[in-house]
């Protein structure tokens, strides 16, 4: 379905680069020739006990009142109804009959008041836990994670997106924290663009390039050696033990039978994409579904779109907890911003930051319930209204971060979270 964007957003307008396309030109960004990359048993241990977190981002503005807080037989509620859920006297919307019977991993957050309703700096908000200011850039929620949780030599990037319509480069998503933790971008399910070496080399050959560039990196470093020099060399290295670590990204090695159960759709395979990197050590996911800016039809587009998302999404969670990987993964699930009570002529939703919900799940986190309230027809937050800067110390909290903390870059202490803030202590365990 197409939806026709009547804000006339340029956040709606995606760029594609390829894979690593900023890091190195030439055929040297990827080096190779390693094999699979080993690890002592005792850290393979501590691996598995790492915390981390699986984001969704709801581009675009997903509708509360129709998933996480339904209003049926009001004058704002719209044609769906409310269904149980595995939670007594938690309901959601019908669209997401397959979430509902996993809520008990679950936690609503129904009481969210942004005051923002511009898609670039809801989204930014949402993303930093901090208002966009021309004074200063902030990371996002997942370099954040990579720089306090990824391990320093790790084979799997720290900090993933898994956007529709393939992948692209590095994004400049982790500000003042360096090129290092800013997101890869993958699509479509597939490893990495370039992360096999060229048939036309051989390993020895290989191996004797990327000698004679290591040398040539320590006599430049011996002398010149600066924070963007250290973060090239870096991405070379991270781009060899990757090449070792590529059936990760494969999701063509997982079953059949389990590509069918999450959906042979783009979301399904980046959903079982999402499972795949989880399991080997990913330290931050974030999976992207498009687009909820539904300004027209709303009802017919969250029909299809929840219908994708509810079947894919039940899945993963299902799996992370049969799995037992729920106890060190944190999910969230957010956009930047709601939908408005009100219907408009369109049939559509416009755009609505004063009362709507986030979904969380897993470490950390309190489950099986509902957290705030919003009054009888959704148009104000009545209980326990929270915004973008709490729930962004909660997301650290839960995975045993101190938001109350700062990173020391270069020297200068920024702090982690947003100072003027602090957790949601209700949500956490």
């Amino acid at each position: 379905m197409r939806c026709n964007y009547a804000c006339h957003s340029p956040e709606h307008l995606v760029a594609r680069r390829r894979f690593l396309g900023q890091l190195a030109a030439g055929s040297g960004v990827f080096v190779g020739g390693l094999g699979a990359l080993t690890r002592p048993a005792a850290a393979k241990q501590l691996a598995q006990k790492q915390k981390r977190i699986l984001c969704f981002y709801m581009a675009g503005g997903l509708s509360q009142l129709e998933s996480w807080d339904p209003k049926p037989g009001t004058d704002t509620g719209g044609p769906f109804r409310a269904i149980p859920t595995s939670v007594p006297g938690v309901h959601i919307s019908e669209l997401l009959p397959n979430v509902a019977k996993q809520m008990h991993h679950l936690m609503l957050v129904r009481g969210v008041n942004t005051k923002e309703d511009d898609h670039g700096k809801g989204g930014y908000m949402m993303t930093t836990g901090r208002r966009q200011t021309p004074a200063a850039d902030y990371p996002t929620l997942g370099a954040v994670t990579a720089k306090a949780l990824a391990p320093a030599d790790g084979a799997i990037p720290g900090h993933i997106r898994i956007s529709p319509g393939g992948g692209g480069g590095r994004s400049d998503d982790a500000a003042y924290l360096g090129p290092r933790y800013a997101s890869i971008v993958l699509g479509n399910g597939n490893p990495p663009a370039n992360s096999a070496r060229d048939a036309s080399l051989s390993e020895a050959v290989d191996q004797q390039r990327n000698l004679l560039r290591r040398q040539a990196d320590e006599r430049f470093l011996s002398r010149r050696r600066t924070a963007q020099t250290d973060a090239y060399t870096y991405s070379y290295e991270q781009a060899q033990r990757l090449m070792g670590e590529r059936d990760v990204f494969d999701i063509s090695k997982e079953p059949p039978a389990d590509l069918e159960r999450y959906g042979t759709y783009d979301l399904g395979r980046h959903c079982l994409l999402a499972r795949r990197l989880l399991s080997n050590d990913a330290t931050f996911v974030q999976v992207t579904h498009s687009n909820y800016d539904t300004h027209n039809e709303n009802f017919d587009f969250h029909l299809e779109q929840l219908g994708e998302f509810d079947r894919s999404f039940a899945a993963l969670v299902a799996d992370l907890a049969d799995r037992g990987m729920l106890e060190t993964t944190l999910i969230v699930v957010l956009a930047e911003f709601g939908r408005t009570p009100r219907i408009n002529h369109f049939y559509g939703r416009d755009h609505w930051s004063a009362a709507w919900s986030v979904l969380l799940g897993g470490c950390g986190v309190q489950s099986g319930g509902a957290f705030g309230k919003t009054n009888a027809n959704g148009t104000e937050v009545v209980e326990h209204q929270v915004d973008h800067a709490q729930l962004f110390h909660t997301y650290m909290s839960a995975v045993g971060v101190d938001p109350t903390d700062s990173f020391d870059v270069g020297g200068r202490s920024m702090p982690i979270a947003d100072p003027a803030a602090a957790a949601i202590k209700e949500l956490l365990t």
